[in-house]
């Protein structure tokens, strides 16, 4: 803006030498139009050429990942990092002003959420290569999965026979023989939040609220910690059975949490439940392209590059999550807990949104911290 006004300040000062140049008003005003149309053009130019994503993915590899994607394409990754909550309602409160164009975050629960609030566009569709490569369960109109992770179970094999788990579901958590012997995250957890809403879509609300009950009653302890303190406690004998992502051992394997948390990682075992029905309980990391996003085909074509196979492979080994297309292996520490496995494709990712209220409010009901 600041070159155009300039360039109207030096028309303008030479129309005051309207006598010996014989400019006439109409010369000068085409002369400010082509500068206008000059500027417009510069300005256009200069906005195609960057995205701005806002990511409450805390992973510095993400930020490797869009490096590769800028020198792939020349459109340069504005990030915005931060908690969901803050990118959330900073998008919502800014409106047509803000800058973002992409919103990136894990688990479908937060994407449908945020979509029941009008902020995503119907970007998705427009784009054949992200249907090609997400089956159709992992994504919507709106905003689609890049990364999946799995929600299983681990189990001390010390304290809990193979006999005990055969067959053994999420239904199975609320059976009494796993009384005081469960650790599972607080009701306020998203993870669980899409749990419990599979569950309330599988089965129904009025016996998941029941179920909910049961899950309370067999808890070793109240609700507390994170992922990895869940696994932390069965290997400490405070609890037999922990629900947990799955990349969350992973990482515990890998030493990046430091010795003590390695050497818990190998005194559990991972389980995948509902082997004989739906399959596990899968979620995802994903994004969508808001619905004020002034970049809006740049936010697509870097989704897309993220769905590649050079990206797949770089998500799944730094963030030891699943990849999302076929053709891609996950990291040998996540493979190394099986890969044979049932996966819920039945269940749409979607519905963990929808749900999502229902899921909180059984929790609630019975107790659930």
């Amino acid at each position: 803006l600041r070159h155009l006004v300039q360039l109207i300040i030096i028309i303008i000062a030479n129309s005051s030498h309207l006598q010996y140049n014989k400019l006439t008003i109409k010369e000068i005003m085409k002369k400010i139009t082509i500068a206008a149309i000059i500027f417009a053009i510069w300005t256009s130019i200069s906005i195609a050429n960057e995205v701005n994503v806002f990511s409450a993915r805390h992973y510095d590899s993400d930020i490797q990942l869009y490096e590769k994607f800028t020198n792939k394409t020349g459109i340069k990754v504005n990030i915005v990092s931060g908690k969901d909550k803050a990118l959330q309602k900073r998008i919502t409160e800014e409106g047509a002003d803000c800058i973002a164009d992409l919103y990136i975050t894990a688990d479908a629960g937060r994407l449908g959420a945020f979509q029941a609030k009008g902020m995503f566009q119907k970007a998705i569709n427009s784009s054949k290569a992200i249907k090609a490569a997400v089956p159709a369960n992992f994504r919507t109109n709106y905003w689609t999965g890049i990364a999946k992770r799995a929600r299983i179970m681990y189990y001390s094999p010390e304290r809990v026979s193979a006999n005990e788990l055969n067959g053994m579901t999420y239904e199975g958590l609320a059976d009494p023989k796993w009384k005081g012997r469960i650790v599972i995250r607080k009701s306020n957890n998203v993870y669980n939040q899409s749990l419990v809403a599979s569950l309330v879509q599988n089965n129904g609300k009025n016996p998941t609220a029941k179920w909910a009950k049961g899950v309370v009653a067999n808890m070793a302890r109240d609700s507390k910690g994170n992922d990895r303190a869940q696994i932390l406690a069965v290997a400490a004998g405070e609890a037999d059975l922990a629900v947990a992502n799955t990349y969350y051992l992973a990482l515990m394997l890998s030493g990046k949490k430091g010795p003590e948390q390695q050497e818990a990682a190998k005194k559990v075992k991972p389980f995948f439940p509902n082997q004989q029905d739906r399959g596990t309980h899968m979620n995802i990391s994903g994004g969508g392209v808001l619905t004020h996003a002034p970049n809006r085909d740049n936010a697509i074509q870097l989704l897309e590059f993220l769905l590649t196979k050079e990206a797949q492979e770089h998500i799944v080994n730094n963030t030891f999550e699943y990849p999302m297309i076929e053709g891609v292996k996950p990291h040998d520490l996540v493979a190394q807990m099986g890969l044979g496995f049932k996966q819920d494709l039945k269940t749409k990712v979607s519905s963990y949104g929808a749900k999502q209220s229902d899921a909180l409010e059984v929790m609630l009901a019975a107790g659930w911290k």
